[in-house]
């Protein structure tokens, strides 16, 4: 039991880590840039489940809060949590939770896997718009153009991929046994 527990404490700093660097990976827009954040979010809640991807979300965001230089552009600190985009970043946590608990439920198969990642995304869009908005103060429909609209597209490929790879990286871990099996069959 404890080194099933410390296993999965090394997995969470693992994804903290992957996280940290996927930030890095940008396309630069005027209010919210295009990050590879959200794939490590998707990657992270297909791999671990709810609780630990909920875990090592948090761990990012408690990281990045207190300055490390984890979030995009190597920014750190509460101002990024309360500024524009500071409402994607907290969202990870729910969309991380949201995720493992739909494939949780359900199976860990590709189309479950894009089903949980994709209303992942739009948790996140959602939560960051909602805060991108205030915090700027624009109008809905200008939050929308700024916070959602560019992301669709960018955010189905990044749903997919976290899919494709976090269920076959997911099925690796549990054959090498660094990952506990689910409850119910393994699919892919």
């Amino acid at each position: 039991m404890q080194k099933s527990k410390l296993r999965m404490i090394i997995l969470c700093g693992f994804f903290i880590g992957i996280t940290a660097i996927l930030a890095q990976m940008e396309i630069p827009l005027p209010l919210v840039p295009i990050s590879g954040q959200t794939l490590a979010v998707g990657l992270t809640a297909t791999i671990l489940g709810s609780k630990y991807g909920a875990i090592t979300m948090t761990g990012y965001t408690i990281l990045g809060g207190i300055g490390l230089p984890v979030f995009a552009q190597a920014k750190g600190g509460l101002g990024v949590l309360l500024g524009p985009t500071g409402g994607y970043i907290f969202a990870f946590i729910i969309a991380a939770y949201v995720t493992g608990l739909i494939l949780e439920k359900t199976s860990y198969t590709m189309i479950h896997a894009m089903l949980a990642n994709t209303v992942a995304m739009i948790i996140i869009l959602l939560i960051g718009t909602i805060q991108l908005k205030f915090v700027v103060d624009l109008h809905w429909h200008d939050a929308m153009i700024a916070g959602v609209y560019p992301f669709l597209f960018v955010g189905l490929i990044k749903a997919f991929l976290a899919s494709w790879l976090g269920i076959t990286v997911r099925k690796r871990l549990i054959e090498a046994r660094l990952l506990q099996s689910p409850v119910g069959p393994i699919q892919a």
